[in-house]
This record gives C-alpha cells, sequence and structure tokens, in this order.
C-alpha cells in the first residue's frame, strides 16, 4: 500500500480546522494541497488517520486544533497535530463511548473546553 491525496472530504476538513485552531496552526494551510496520507489505520478502526512526513526530529506532538463534537450521549473529539515542525495526523476519538468510524463535518465541530464537561 502506498500513501495517498487527501479526498476532498477530508481536505475540507483539515484546512477548516487549521483555520480554526490554535494560531500557530495557520502556518500548515499552504501545504494542504501536499498533504499524502499513510496506509496506516487505526486498530480499534475510528477514522484516525496519519500524513507522511519526513522529520526525524526527536520533538514530542503538539496538538495544534482541538474540536469537540456530539452531545453527551455521543460526546467524541478530533484534533490535528503536529510532530518535529510538521503536520502528523488527524486523531478522533469518543468521549462518550467508541471513537468514530467516519469523520465529522466541520459544521458540527466546537472548541474544545474541557473545563465545561468536567
Amino acid at each position: 500500500m502506498t500513501d495517498r491525496l487527501l479526498t476532498a472530504d477530508e481536505k475540507y476538513l483539515v484546512k477548516w480546522m487549521l483555520e480554526n485552531g490554535e494560531p500557530e496552526a495557520a502556518k500548515f494551510l499552504e501545504k494542504v494541497d501536499e498533504l499524502r496520507v499513510t496506509p496506516w489505520r487505526c486498530p480499534c478502526g475510528c477514522a484516525s488517520f496519519n500524513f507522511s512526513i519526513e522529520t526525524s526530529a526527536k520533538q514530542g506532538m503538539k496538538v495544534v486544533a482541538d474540536f469537540l463534537f456530539g452531545n453527551e450521549e455521543n460526546l467524541s473529539g478530533i484534533f490535528a497535530f503536529e510532530y518535529g515542525g510538521e503536520l502528523a495526523g488527524i486523531e478522533i476519538y469518543g468521549l462518550a463511548g467508541d471513537a468514530p468510524k467516519i469523520l465529522p463535518k466541520p459544521e458540527v465541530l466546537r472548541p474544545a473546553d474541557f473545563k465545561k464537561i468536567q
């Protein structure tokens, strides 16, 4: 299996997340059209995906855009992260159940404010 380009829906979601994430997320916008998705799939079956990156830096992961979606019964989260200065992936997770197996539409995302859900 080889790396692939983003689908139109993935590209729309990634751009939206970067435009509405942390201020430093915007630096990745110019490279969205060049991003390649690796064939890796999360063992849990969720919709998370990783980008092919070239860094060998030993820097840790940093979240650059973090959002929630759903209600109390199906609350989930999604974030974009960088590794070594490169956009490295999109992680989706469940807070009230299993991690979603499909990506959300940007229109349903809201900023992650974990103080409100504690």
